[in-house]
C-alpha cells in the first residue's frame, strides 16, 4: 500500500516554532510530527511513502535520510513552487503507478483513526475518494447526504454554499474534513490542466458525477497541529 504525506505547508500559524524548521519537524515529546505520521501509516500496512516538500524541504530530506525506516520513503519536490494540495498530488502522479488506492495524510494531523478500516471502507464503497470527516466546529464544511456521500460544501466565513446540481436532496449535514483521505488512482485522469489547485475544490467539482464518500469518525482523538497552543495541548495528552 502506498501513501502521500502532505508536508509542504509553510506552517505560518505556528509562528516561532517554524521560523527555522518545517512544520513537519516540529518536535512533540521527542518525536516529530513527520515521524508520528510515518509510524501511523506503517502500522496501517503502508510500505511506500512519498512526502511533498517546500518550506525548509532540505531539512525534511536530511531527517528522513539520517534514520532507518521499515518502509521506502521518497520526495516530491515543490521547493521552487508550492502547488497546493491538488497540484501537489498531481505532481506526484508517477509515484502511484500500481493502480491501487492510496492514502493521503496531512503531516500536522494527529488522530487514532483506524486507517485500515477506512481503506477497506473505501474499497467496499468503490468510491473515487473517501474523506475522513468529523462533527466539529469549523468555518468550512463538506455537505453530505444520509448515505454520507459528498454533495457540496459550505464556507461560513465567506457565506458561500454549493450543492451539486444533480443532487435532489432537501437536507444535507455538515461535516468538517479531517485531513485524511483514501483515493483511487482514477482521479489523475480527472484532474484539471492547472498546475496549482486545491484537492478539496476538485472533490466538490467531481462530486457532480463521481462518488466522493465520507468516512465518519466522531469518536476518539483528532487534532490539527495548526497553532502553538495545539502543540502544547498534545504535549499534555501524551
Amino acid at each position: 500500500m502506498k501513501a502521500m504525506i502532505l508536508a509542504a505547508g509553510l506552517g505560518s500559524r505556528l509562528k516561532t516554532l517554524t521560523a527555522n524548521c518545517p512544520k513537519a519537524l516540529v518536535d512533540v515529546k521527542g518525536v516529530t510530527l513527520l515521524e508520528r505520521c510515518i509510524n501511523k501509516l506503517e502500522n496501517a500496512g503502508v510500505d511506500s511513502i512519498i512526502i511533498n516538500i517546500h518550506h525548509f524541504g532540505e531539512q525534511i530530506i536530511h531527517f528522513v535520510e539520517s534514520r532507518e525506516w521499515n518502509l521506502t520513503i521518497s520526495f516530491s519536490d515543490e521547493r521552487v513552487k508550492l502547488l497546493d494540495t491538488g497540484g501537489g498530488l498531481k505532481h506526484a502522479k508517477q509515484f502511484f503507478n500500481d493502480k491501487e488506492p492510496f492514502i493521503i495524510h496531512n503531516v500536522d494531523v494527529i488522530s487514532d483513526i483506524n486507517l485500515k478500516t477506512m481503506y477497506e471502507f473505501h474499497c467496499q464503497k468503490k468510491a473515487l475518494a473517501t474523506l475522513a470527516v468529523r462533527e466539529r466546529q469549523s468555518q468550512r464544511y463538506f455537505l453530505c447526504d444520509k448515505e454520507m456521500i459528498v454533495c457540496g460544501r459550505e464556507n461560513l466565513k465567506t457565506n458561500e454554499r454549493f450543492v451539486c446540481s444533480n443532487k435532489e436532496i432537501s437536507h444535507l449535514n455538515r461535516f468538517a474534513f479531517s485531513g485524511i483521505h483514501v483515493v483511487s488512482p482514477e482521479i489523475f485522469s480527472k484532474m484539471p490542466n492547472d498546475e496549482v489547485f486545491s484537492i478539496s475544490d476538485l472533490y466538490v467539482h467531481l462530486a457532480e458525477n463521481e462518488t466522493i464518500q465520507a468516512f465518519l469518525h466522531n469518536e476518539g482523538l483528532w487534532m490539527d497541529m495548526g497553532k502553538a497552543e495545539d502543540i502544547h495541548q498534545l504535549e499534555q495528552l501524551l
